[in-house]
């Protein structure tokens, strides 16, 4: 059901993982994103999946919602390994006809999987742990040096803010029509997948509705406030880095240093 998926919500709490400065869990969050697609053996993919669970483990956000956040890529999730799993080279475990599976085709498929799914964990526990307002600040704060070019930088980060903070919003919306249609006696849930992805056809044209009509009625309420962008504008939270945030650093250091370390003494297996 499109109402238990969590992506893109923020649960309020008190934990290491909340308290730290914005800016410094996006730039971690960007350095791990990077570093996970530097992973080339099980020995340096370990440690990825141990920062990874040290991350989850530490929000104090019940792993439930991390599991929900999983079901938006389940499928592409499993459609992608699949595909991987018949594409590699090496010894041949089984083939049927131009269909073979050798080893170097499973280890792609475990690669890839643990990837995606460490990335969709690591991103969702940015945004559970951080507000919009916050991720709003911390993204214009580091996109500023963009302002000698004239680059928009506080729209550009007021979209995605709002992108972001809207994404649960629409999802809600979108299981309230799907509700209604059902209520008619639509059938969204029989038939093959072309039939499925017909039937939620109905629901597009108002949602798309609902979704600009709500984005005037925010683009109403800014300008009623008298909002003119980010020139002059103050704020009610100044953003400071902490010593908690240089120990994220320092962690996210040392695994920069594991993955390089595995990479180098244990043989590649991709």
């Amino acid at each position: 059901m499109v109402r238990d998926v969590a992506f893109g919500q923020y649960f309020p709490g008190n934990s290491i993982i909340h308290r730290l400065d914005p800016r410094g869990k996006i730039l971690t969050f960007i350095a791990f994103v990077a570093i996970i697609f530097c992973t080339f053996n099980y020995c340096s993919l370990a440690v990825t999946a141990a920062f990874t669970a040290l991350f989850l483990i530490l929000s104090k956000i019940p792993f439930k919602f991390y599991f929900k956040s999983l079901k938006v890529i389940i499928f592409i999730v499993i459609i992608t390994s699949i595909f991987n799993l018949f594409y590699g080279t090496g010894d041949v475990i089984w083939q049927w006809g131009i269909i073979k599976i050798t080893w170097n085709g499973i280890h792609r498929a475990i690669f890839v999987t643990s990837r995606i799914i460490c990335l969709i964990l690591a991103s969702s526990c940015l945004t559970f742990t951080t507000s919009p307002t916050e991720l709003t600040d911390a993204i214009e704060r580091l996109m500023k040096p963009l302002g000698v070019i004239h680059f928009p930088v506080h729209e550009i980060s007021m979209m995605m803010s709002l992108a972001l903070r809207f994404v649960p919003t629409l999802l809600e919306e979108t299981d309230k029509l799907m509700s209604a249609q059902k209520a008619r006696g639509a059938d969204m849930e029989s038939g093959n997948l072309f039939k499925r992805v017909k039937a939620l056809i109905p629901i597009l044209v108002p949602l798309f509705v609902s979704a600009f009509r709500r984005a005037y009625d925010i683009a109403t309420a800014m300008e009623c406030r008298c909002y003119r962008g980010g020139a002059g504008r103050t704020r009610m939270k100044s953003l400071h880095f902490s010593a908690i945030d240089v120990v994220s650093f320092i962690a996210m250091g040392l695994v920069i240093g594991g993955v390089i370390v595995c990479n180098i003494l244990t043989t590649n297996v991709i």
